[in-house]
């Protein structure tokens, strides 16, 4: 057995430490008659295990405190059900000896613990893993290469490889310590092996350290890869047509230089599943190492209400390697999206906010070149001195004027959602004057307090939106064919893109 990182790359370089552990002896009498008090008739039996376990027990007339790896195996002796061990590397039953032919019997267990990965890792560690096969915590199940769980492919960092029906030979292999520990850093295989051999501890231990390293990423995704598969399970990014919640989509990395044609391939999958979608908007990446006049280009082929196109890439320390790399925008303009949200709200153009983390960008833009970018819908990544590098850009990438700018984009299919959301009470009503008119009041009251918030455009509410439901948004054809139609208008707020200030000359004499 071996064992890998589950996730590629440099963050799969990490440290493994297994620690094994014997628990009190488990070997223990009883009367052969379970209805008679204990006598001198009495049979030894285990606690707390069934077929299959793996222990550690000490056959009489062995050396002191030496035990040795068995397999639990059901015997039936004179109607009662009972257990024989069989030796780890005797497959043959004959092999299999009775209880009274050992003095002790320990259950086994590891700890695994994993070190941090990176600045911002967090250790994490598996306590008292037991070695069934059947057993939800098990060492197999919990580092298994192809877990049930997405929580486990997700959070668990650790494979072992082994072949399922090599169970009692994996963990053999896994106690002799001395060819795990491949680091002169571990511990001395022969001190460990005197830990779990001693005889005076009733929670004996041993442990030994694994080094992952050489953790390679593996070739990129190609178009397809990104698309997924209509197969169950789904995969890719229709793997996000079920998670209705999604409010922002990206793809960092497919626009990488080296990868040819695959980041136009994936900005038409991401601005198709965003239209397909209706509440979604996705952050476009420019491809690594273009100049003003390629990302130009490269954008004139993208026309959509639901994206928004980013330039250029951001330079950070990597929290892993510690090396220099460049990293797409989308990651973390996709952030500051959702800090936005949180902080001010969807209304608000998620612009003039920090980058945090970065170091410096692919390239400098000035403001003449951003005059240049920011009409073509290309929002500009800047640097600022005294302010940091900040996102100087909030257009979608569209030749409508009416959906220009994106947190209108935004704050419109937030409305929608939210008014679907709020008004599901009324579906099955009976389509009518009363429906109606709750309607239209549930629905202006909500639009009343977006306008309250100052969220909307307008001195007073009739200027800011109006809600019409009743006979002249839907005919009769409408009503006999079960469709409620409620006709909402909404005055947004436009960011102050170009904030601009005439100064005049006043005399002393001039009153104004």
């Amino acid at each position: 057995m071996d064992f890998e990182a589950r996730h590629p790359g440099a963050a799969g370089n990490f440290n493994v430490t297994l620690i094994f552990k014997t628990g009190e002896n488990i070997l223990g009498l009883a009367p052969r008659d379970p209805t008679l008090p204990l006598s001198s008739d009495t049979v030894p039996v285990l606690r707390g295990v069934r077929a299959g376990d793996l222990v550690l027990a000490a056959a009489n007339g062995s050396p002191s405190g030496q035990r040795e790896l068995y397999v639990l195996e059901n015997f039936i002796d004179g109607g009662r059900n009972t257990y024989r061990l069989r030796p780890a590397n005797n497959s043959s039953p004959d092999a299999a000896l009775e209880l009274d032919q050992f003095s002790a019997v320990h259950m086994l267990t590891v700890s695994v613990l994993t070190s941090a990965m990176g600045r911002f890792g967090d250790p994490q560690s598996w306590e008292d893993l037991n070695f069934r096969a059947d057993h939800a915590e098990s060492f197999f199940n919990v580092f298994q290469p192809s877990p049930a769980s997405l929580r486990t492919e997700l959070y668990v960092p650790l494979v072992a490889n082994l072949d399922p029906n090599d169970r009692v030979e994996a963990v053999a292999d896994l106690l002799d310590l001395e060819s795990l520990a491949n680091s002169p850093d571990a511990s001395p295989a022969a001190t460990i092996l005197m830990g779990l051999n001693t005889e005076n501890s009733t929670d004996a231990e041993r442990s030994a350290r694994i080094f992952l390293r050489n953790g390679s990423d593996g070739n990129r995704l190609s178009g397809p890869d990104y698309e997924g598969s209509e197969d169950h399970p789904k995969s890719g990014i229709r793997t996000l047509e079920d998670l209705e919640e999604i409010s922002i989509i990206a793809a960092p990395g497919s626009t990488h230089s080296d990868g040819g044609d695959t980041g136009a391939d994936v900005r038409r999958l991401l601005i198709s599943h965003c239209e397909r979608m209706r509440y979604r908007v996705a952050v476009l990446d420019s491809i690594s190492g273009h100049l003003i006049s390629e990302v130009r280009a490269d954008r004139s082929s993208i026309d959509t209400t639901r994206a928004g196109f980013y330039y250029p890439w951001v330079e950070i320390a990597d929290p892993i390697t510690e090396t220099d790399i460049l990293l797409p925008p989308s990651g973390f303009v996709s952030g500051i999206f959702a800090r936005n949200d949180i902080e001010r709200g969807v209304h608000k153009a998620p612009a003039n906010e920090v980058l945090r983390l970065a170091k410096s960008l692919e390239i400098n833009i000035n403001k003449a070149q951003q005059e240049v970018l920011n009409p073509d819908g290309i929002n500009v990544l800047r640097f600022f001195e005294g302010r940091g590098y900040r996102v100087w850009g909030a257009r979608t990438s569209t030749s409508d004027p009416e959906w220009k700018y994106m947190n209108v984009r935004r704050y419109f299919a937030y409305l929608e959602r939210s008014i679907e959301k709020g008004t599901q009470w009324a579906v099955f009503e009976n389509n009518g004057r009363t429906l109606w008119s709750n309607i239209q009041s549930t629905i202006a009251d909500y639009l009343f307090n977006e306008w309250k918030e100052d969220r909307l455009a307008g001195a007073t509410p009739d200027e800011a939106f109006f809600v019409r439901c009743d006979r002249s948004t839907m005919t009769q054809n409408d009503i006999d064919n079960g469709r409620m139609i409620c006709l909402i208008g909404v005055a947004p707020l436009r960011p102050a893109e170009f904030v601009i200030f005439r100064i005049g000359q006043k005399t002393l004499n001039s009153e104004s």
